[in-house]
């Protein structure tokens, strides 16, 4: 197989009926670090938003159990990619997803923010550092799948164009990115679970490597001092190098999904989907989508 020839297996698929097989290629084959990459980065930015950031501090699930809910949510998320929505396992990881959200008092506005994130952020990053862009039939199945699953979870108003999406998470970021204390303890711990990744003489380079690949607005609602103009060009040009580096691999011949990454640690020894995650509070209601499959395991 030739270096272009999973893209040109893309562009022969329909986006719109095929948009998760469109999308599995592009997660497991194509750019299984730089998604990751993304949707960390995705996921750590709603925190910004304070009311998201306070809820997960009370929570205290980012704070006191960083590992398990990077985990959790890494592989429920993960599970609807390599499984499908109509698979068991996919809906026994849409109904804990669902479970987890409806025993909060979570606002529809950010709800559909957090799904933005997760369209919007994977196509900037791999734009900005992948070993190629995204394609636009790529780029139209990931808006397809988030609007799935986005349906699934009950979400109204979804934007229906990746443009839409790009403009409603820039627009709510401007109308809603603020400091909140609470918030930075949620965003200081989750830089510590990600530095904690590597040996521990390398956690303040990591840190600091973070810092230089968020952006102004990110920097400023959680009061971080800005890294040096110096700093920021080296990290990012080191990355792009990464990117440039991986285009002259030879394509992956095998899947890599989430559950493979080093840095999920929290089942050694497997794990079953209906298991993971927060439990629900009684009385808060439950999962909006009626689900007829049993459970199903995985691990």
């Amino acid at each position: 197989m030739k270096r272009f020839s999973r893209l040109e297996q893309i562009r022969r698929m329909d986006p719109y009926e095929q948009a998760t097989e469109i999308y599995r290629l592009s997660v497991a084959y194509e750019f299984p670090w730089d998604f990751t990459r993304a949707l960390e980065l995705a996921l750590y930015r709603t925190f910004a938003v304070p009311a998201i950031g306070r809820l997960l501090a009370r929570t205290a699930e980012l704070t006191d159990r960083s590992q398990k809910r990077y985990d959790d949510t890494s592989l429920l998320l993960d599970t609807v990619v390599e499984h499908g929505f109509g698979s068991d396992l996919g809906r026994t990881a849409i109904r804990r997803i669902n479970q987890m959200h409806r025993s909060y008092d979570i606002g529809d506005d950010d709800m559909r923010y957090v799904l933005c994130t997760f369209v919007v952020m994977p196509k900037r990053w791999i734009d900005a550092y992948g070993w190629r862009r995204l394609s636009r039939h790529e780029t139209v199945a990931g808006v397809v799948h988030y609007r799935t699953l986005g349906r699934h979870m009950g979400i109204k108003d979804i934007p229906e164009t990746y443009e839409e999406f790009e403009t409603s998470l820039d627009s709510y970021e401007a109308a809603h990115f603020a400091w909140d204390e609470d918030a930075r303890r949620v965003s200081d711990a989750t830089l510590d679970l990600m530095a904690s990744w590597y040996p521990g003489p390398l956690a303040p380079l990591l840190r600091a490597t973070t810092l230089a690949l968020l952006d102004d607005s990110l920097l400023r609602a959680f009061r971080y001092s800005p890294p040096s103009a110096t700093t920021r060009a080296w990290v990012r040009r080191a990355v792009r190098l990464r990117g440039r580096a991986v285009r002259l691999l030879p394509p992956r011949s095998a899947p890599h999904f989430a559950r493979q990454n080093r840095e999920i640690k929290s089942y050694p020894y497997g794990y079953r989907i209906a298991d993971l995650g927060t439990r629900p509070v009684p009385g808060l209601g439950g999962c909006p989508v009626r689900h007829a499959a049993p459970d199903a395991e995985a691990g």
